[in-house]
């Protein structure tokens, strides 16, 4: 039986708590996000379909671009993708996984200490899952969720790790990919930053439940695991917020 995902809702007084230079900060990820959605309104287009690209047919599983976009800079990357419908978590079209690999990571960050790690762990593939995008069927983004280890075939580092991760995660350079894509991703991280944290550490607290439970099981292999934690989110609500909280940088 699949274990329900923890339901993370929305600190709507997060924003007046924060000091002006945080604040900044929001306004120009959200003018970022606001301008690359404009960018592919003006062409027709939506992100979902920048990211799909040329592909002629979207076939479940297919990494879009193929091989997965990635920057040789900053060792950021991510991909689109699509489930079968009967295997979707949520209603939606696909979704992006975001990642960071170790040579793009803050110092001081190592693999968590699962009982499974191998000795052999390390090298720019100790790659870090960030957070996901559900995309719904207009090409909206509808909610960010956190998955198990399994899901995507990550290394697993602890929600405080990941954290501080967050910043680092920028795809700057021309990857073999959707570049205005590319763009609003790494803004969305900038402007989802505090949410996305409060998802990674509610992912942890799902994994160690469902460890209670079974002590001698693997729980990062745990397919009834999947889904550990989503919020549900809307762009444009929280760029009002944002404009709201620092109206001289509204856009």
């Amino acid at each position: 039986m699949a274990i329900v995902p923890t339901h993370i809702h929305a600190d709507d007084g997060a924003l007046r708590r924060m000091d002006r230079q945080r604040l900044a900060a929001l306004a120009a990820a959200a003018n970022d996000v606001r301008l690359c959605q404009r960018v592919l309104n003006a062409t027709g287009d939506n992100l979902v379909g920048e990211a799909l690209g040329r592909a002629q047919s979207v076939r479940p599983w297919d990494h879009h671009p193929p091989g997965d976009a990635f920057d040789a800079v900053t060792h950021s990357q991510f991909y689109y993708h699509c489930h079968p419908p009967e295997e979707r978590e949520f209603p939606e079209h696909g979704h992006f996984h975001l990642f960071l690999r170790p040579k793009g990571m803050p110092s001081g960050i190592a693999p968590a200490p699962v009982a499974d790690l191998s000795a052999n762990a390390g090298g720019d593939d100790a790659v870090s899952h960030l957070v996901a995008i559900s995309m719904d069927e207009t090409g909206r983004a509808a909610r960010l969720f956190t998955t198990n280890r399994w899901v995507t075939g990550e290394t697993w580092y602890a929600a405080g790790d990941v954290c501080r991760m967050l910043g680092f995660f920028a795809v700057n350079a021309s990857p073999p990919g959707p570049v205005v894509v590319a763009r609003w991703l790494t803004a969305m991280v900038r402007l989802y930053g505090d949410e996305i944290a409060r998802l990674l550490h509610a992912r942890d607290a799902a994994v160690a439940a469902c460890a209670a439970k079974d002590p001698a099981a693997n729980v990062h292999e745990n397919r009834a695991l999947d889904v550990a934690s989503f919020m549900d989110i809307d762009i444009a609500a929280r760029c009002a917020a944002v404009d709201r909280a620092f109206p001289s940088q509204g856009g």
